[in-house]
């Protein structure tokens, strides 16, 4: 693996979060954005800032900073207000990887419970870990009757050469 291999798959996870959100979300009525669906973490608003919350923390972790108790998403409905918090965060998270280098890949930046993972271990699992909870999504999307589409990666690499 290498620092380039990684900033391509966060290429992936940023265009799929971008396509949930510009080509299904945005579409909702706020009641089906918060209609809890009681699966997982209940409602599609809910699935977009656990995913978003979840980046936050590991990335967080990966930088060596303090994780707060609480997120600025808690409690927010306003789905203008999500998505300029998600765009903040991919730049931040961007900004991250251009800086990553092949050297720094097996470093152990994490503390607590985590201090035994590695860089490329946790850049993997956030990706992994985008996908499932997309997939949750487009499952609660297609429960409220929208017609989605596949997020398999190879169609992104078929469509980004």
């Amino acid at each position: 693996m290498n620092a380039d291999a990684f900033r391509h798959f966060y290429d992936y996870h940023f265009s799929e979060n971008r396509n949930l959100w510009d080509s299904y979300i945005t579409g909702l009525t706020q009641e089906q954005f918060t209609q809890d669906a009681g699966y997982s973490h209940g409602s599609v608003r809910n699935q977009v800032v656990h995913l978003i919350s979840v980046d936050e923390v590991w990335f967080l972790g990966l930088r060596g900073e303090e994780i707060p108790e609480s997120f600025d998403l808690d409690g927010v409905d306003d789905r203008v207000t999500i998505r300029a918090y998600w765009d903040a965060l991919e730049q931040s998270m961007r900004d991250y990887l251009a800086k990553l280098g092949d050297d720094r890949l097996s470093d152990k930046p994490l503390e607590g419970e985590d201090k035994e993972l590695i860089v490329w271990q946790v850049l993997l699992h956030v990706v992994n870990h985008g996908t499932d909870h997309r997939a949750q999504i487009l499952r609660l999307l297609k429960d409220l009757g929208v017609k989605t589409v596949s997020q398999d990666y190879i169609f992104y690499v078929y469509d980004h050469p």
